[in-house]
């Protein structure tokens, strides 16, 4: 399958494969659009099954940072990488320096940051070899506070709009996924007084979160089945499907996951079910918020005041959703493009 026949190509501008032997380096760039600015989004380093999948993920993923860009009302367009290799195992130096080989080359079109197995230490090594780097350590470092923020703000945004509460005293959560991320929004949901049921394949992760946060450990398959008020993804995409949104009880799904809807239409299936869904890349624009602000004069106060101005752009999303009578996904995608086509 070429670029152009996959579902997810979406008029993308530019896609570019790369390849250095000497490293091992086996990466693909791609540049969704630019009409805002420069393409600015991370880059994934994953143990890919194929080609077809790693195609199909970095041209959704650069879609996505596009949309999100202009929802976080940024002045970039959006593009993402991924590198294929396991991140644990085969990931060097040499292959990171390589890649900053290839950034550099597109002369600015294309930012780089981290992403799900990379780190600011890769950063850094790119940086040796292209100016095009952000998430640099000392320079702001690790955006996961701000996306872990920015889907806590998200939570209580949407508490406020599905149950008419300011308050998340008492509120029943279930956070799948306890990474940086997910653990994170655990932490804060916590400190408000949520009520928390976890889900995760990492047991040290679950046994912190019942020993530190008092949550209540369940199976992985469990999470869907919970009475809950709120079901947060904050794992791997994909988990709103047709298997398991009919099992849902929750009011709200907001999390930190990237492409929760397996397909477009499930939005529309929770909007039909009364399910309130804050759009991931909305909810989860924290960290490329974080990014946007750093450097040397990184201000952490100033970057948390914008990441929390996220809770007022969904509660525009819901506010267009309802008076138009579309799915939160449509208006929030209406939003966004009405940003980035009027630039």
């Amino acid at each position: 399958m070429s670029v152009f026949e996959s579902p997810s190509f979406d008029n993308h501008e530019q896609v570019v494969f790369c390849r250095d032997a000497a490293s091992g380096l086996r990466a693909i760039i791609a540049i969704h659009n630019t009409s805002r600015g420069f393409a600015l989004g991370g880059c994934r380093m994953w143990d890919y099954a194929s080609e077809e999948e790693a195609i199909t993920d970095v041209l959704r993923l650069s879609r996505g940072m596009t949309y999100k860009n202009a929802l976080a009302d940024l002045p970039w367009g959006g593009g993402k990488s991924v590198m294929i290799g396991n991140s644990k195992t085969e990931k060097t130096p040499e292959m990171m320096q390589a890649m900053g080989r290839f950034v550099e080359r597109l002369g600015g079109k294309y930012v780089i940051a981290e992403d799900v197995g990379t780190c600011p230490a890769d950063m850094a090594e790119m940086a040796k070899e292209s100016q095009f780097v952000k998430g640099i350590p000392g320079e702001g470092g690790d955006p996961s506070p701000g996306t872990a923020y920015g889907v806590f703000c998200g939570i209580q945004a949407s508490i406020q709009e599905r149950m008419g509460k300011n308050s998340l005293d008492g509120i029943r959560v279930a956070v799948q996924g306890l990474g940086h991320v997910g653990y994170d929004v655990a932490d804060q949901l916590k400190k408000a007084g949520a009520k928390l049921w976890v889900s995760d394949m990492n047991e040290e992760a679950l046994a912190k979160a019942k020993a530190e946060l008092g949550a209540e450990v369940v199976g992985l398959d469990e999470v869907y089945d919970l009475d809950v008020d709120v079901y947060a993804p904050c794992a791997l995409g994909a988990t709103l499907n047709d298997n398991t949104i009919p099992r849902l009880s929750a009011k709200v799904v907001a999390g930190a996951a990237n492409n929760q809807l397996a397909e477009d239409r499930h939005g529309d299936m929770l909007h039909e079910m009364n399910i309130l869904y804050a759009p991931d890349y909305v909810i989860n624009a924290g960290g490329v918020i974080h990014v946007y602000h750093q450097g040397p004069d990184f201000d952490e106060k100033a970057t948390f005041d914008h990441v929390g101005r996220l809770g007022n752009t969904l509660l525009e999303i819901y506010a267009r959703s309802k008076k138009d009578g579309t799915a939160t996904h449509v208006a929030a995608d209406r939003l966004a493009e009405e940003r980035f086509q009027a630039a």
